[in-house]
């Protein structure tokens, strides 16, 4: 069997491939990533939920408690446990591609930058405000801003970039799998299953 073999269903092809999504927060991470996850057979995680489990409490007060810098070392380490597994659809932390070192577990998989623009992310996140310790305080349109500019050349590092605005998630979720057969990689050396 060849992961390139068209003939093979793309979840076969894929050979336990991880795929990374990416994303400034209110993306759409978490609404795309089941429906991926589905079509794939795969196995879907929101590792913001990961680490606050395995913190026994809210991003919010992982924030408060430990700051960014205790949050990006939690997320670190989850992310290193999770890219020992295979087969999963992981939706990641809008952050985590600002730690170098988190390029290197990323890699091992396929990494989808789900791609909106700054005025429709400023509206999701407006009607949806809640557990967002970065855009907190004053200005949080300030705040995205700024974070966008930080982060969009890092984004920008994915495998594939997909516009995630203007249609529904299922729609954006055909597009991204429609175009993986072109991503297709060797898959690292998984060393076990997702639970």
């Amino acid at each position: 069997m060849h992961p390139t073999d068209p003939s093979q269903p793309l979840g076969e092809r894929l050979q336990g491939t991880n795929l990374y999504l990416v994303g400034m927060m209110g993306s759409g991470k978490s609404t795309v990533g089941p429906l991926l996850a589905k079509a794939l057979g795969y196995r879907f995680l929101d590792a913001d939920a990961v680490i606050s489990q395995a913190a026994g409490c809210s991003i919010p007060e992982i924030f408060e408690r430990d700051g960014e810098e205790g949050f990006r070392q939690l997320e670190r380490q989850v992310l290193q446990q999770l890219s020992q597994w295979h087969s999963l659809v992981v939706a990641t932390g809008g952050g985590i591609v600002t730690v170098p070192a988190n390029w290197g577990e990323l890699r091992q998989g396929v990494v989808i930058w789900l791609d909106v623009a700054e005025e429709e992310l400023m509206r999701r996140l407006q009607a949806d405000p809640g557990g967002r310790p970065l855009l907190a305080g004053d200005d949080p349109a300030g705040r995205l801003h700024g974070l966008l500019e930080k982060r969009q050349p890092l984004y920008g590092q994915a495998d594939l970039r997909v516009s995630a605005q203007g249609e529904g998630a299922s729609d954006i979720s055909e597009r991204i799998l429609q175009q993986l057969p072109g991503l297709l990689k060797a898959p690292g050396a998984p060393q076990t299953t997702a639970p």
